[in-house]
């Protein structure tokens, strides 16, 4: 959608919904890549401080678009815990200005307790015991607030709904490390994730990041002995890969529109590898049809996640060469969009043992800066870090050669 095009929506939106209502106005897997490329930079970078000012959801609180979104990782249990001031004051004395908390997290659960009548009681976990002091205090800090959505990646729905999961001689599929998937050709799961976003909306966050918006890793190797349903792709004269794209990325649009109400940005964590295929033969994400359908593309370019795709031997070494090259990767993909999305990738702030059998390449200072400044230098001016125990690393420059 062009931007006149959203422009013209939004100002229809606006004016029906005064009329009717008066009153309203990431650590993912390590992934195996071989192939190597080197591509030109062409891109027009998108200017965050020129955003369309949108209707928006009153919340109560206030928050603005930071100059650019510096971020971290949240998970539910620091975000209601004791470790949530130790949070609060790295942001606010750094560079840095935002949070990613994690909503819906990995199992499937809320990390907060919704209303006794909420159909999303049962799945509640209370690590964030009083999510409104939460966002409070955010609004108090000026830390923009984003709210992390694992969606397709769902133990808790699949068990309680193997219909809407994929099954194995009659039992629920869990992969290697026994986690479930819920299935995105089913349109109801598709429904239970976009209700829990507004939730996280009408609490104040300012953006959805959708998590794990893809099928299971090597999917297309099990397609054959998993049972599962189809929904609305069954009759598609496509071949089986074709429609798992369809569905993500019809799962995305479908997202972005039902939030687009509320004023609220959408974004999308991806695989940095997506940016160099066509689309992906298993997990359905194609990086150019999901861009186009959000406001922020979040590419998970992790230097640990990577082997020599870049002619880079062992790039969990050499993190400001492997981001630099992956930069240009993805700026080529993005300008050839018509209207690209902001571009924040999830930079890596933890050690990979899983790499060595000696000494771990340890990241410090040196290496988390060396990943900020290749995207500074690429033109790329946003970015999140991932650390799954959220322990960061201190007196980082998130502003190096700014």
């Amino acid at each position: 959608m062009g931007r006149a095009q959203l422009w013209v929506r939004t100002v229809m939106g606006i004016l029906l919904l005064s009329l009717v209502f008066p009153w309203v106005v990431h650590g993912e897997e390590a992934i195996t890549i071989s192939k190597h490329a080197e591509r030109e930079t062409n891109i027009e970078l998108f200017d965050p401080s020129q955003k369309m000012k949108r209707f928006s959801f009153d919340s109560g609180l206030n928050f603005e678009y930071p100059d650019a979104v510096r971020g971290i990782y949240v998970t539910g249990n620091s975000a209601g815990g004791s470790r949530f001031n130790d949070l609060l004051n790295l942001v606010d004395s750094t560079a840095l200005n935002a949070m990613v908390i994690d909503i819906k997290e990995d199992h499937g659960n809320l990390t907060f307790v919704p209303d006794e009548d909420s159909p999303y009681a049962d799945i509640a976990k209370n690590y964030i015991s009083d999510p409104e002091g939460m966002m409070k205090m955010l609004e108090e800090k000026e830390i923009y607030p984003i709210a992390r959505i694992v969606v397709f990646k769902d133990s808790v729905l699949a068990k309680k709904r193997p219909d809407l999961s994929f099954t194995e001689n009659g039992e629920v599929w869990v992969n290697n490390r026994g986690e479930a998937f819920v299935n995105p050709f089913e349109k109801e799961v598709w429904e239970y994730n976009v209700e829990i976003a507004k939730m996280a909306v009408e609490l104040g966050f300012q953006e959805i990041q959708f998590d794990y918006v893809r099928f299971p890793e090597g999917f297309e190797k099990k397609d054959e002995s998993l049972s599962y349903t189809l929904g609305d792709y069954e009759d598609l004269e496509m071949n089986n890969v074709k429609k798992r794209v369809e569905a993500v990325t019809d799962f995305v649009a479908y997202a972005r529109e039902e939030l687009s109400q509320y004023g609220v940005d959408v974004s999308v964590d991806i695989f940095g590898y997506a940016a160099t295929l066509e689309e992906t033969p298993g997990i359905g994400q194609n990086f150019s049809r999901i861009s186009d359908n959000v406001d922020v593309i979040s590419s998970m370019i992790y230097p640990s996640h990577w082997s020599s795709y870049f002619g880079i031997e062992k790039p969990d070494t050499e993190p400001y060469r492997l981001v630099s090259e992956y930069a240009k990767v993805e700026n080529e993909v993005l300008g050839a969009l018509e209207d690209p999305p902001v571009s924040r990738p999830w930079l890596q702030d933890f050690e990979a043992p899983w790499l060595y059998d000696g000494k771990t390449k340890q990241y410090g200072k040196a290496e988390v800066e060396a990943q900020i400044q290749a995207l500074y230098e690429n033109g790329i001016n946003e970015f999140l870090l991932w650390n799954a125990g959220n322990v960061y690393t201190e007196n980082v420059d998130y502003l190096i050669g700014k």
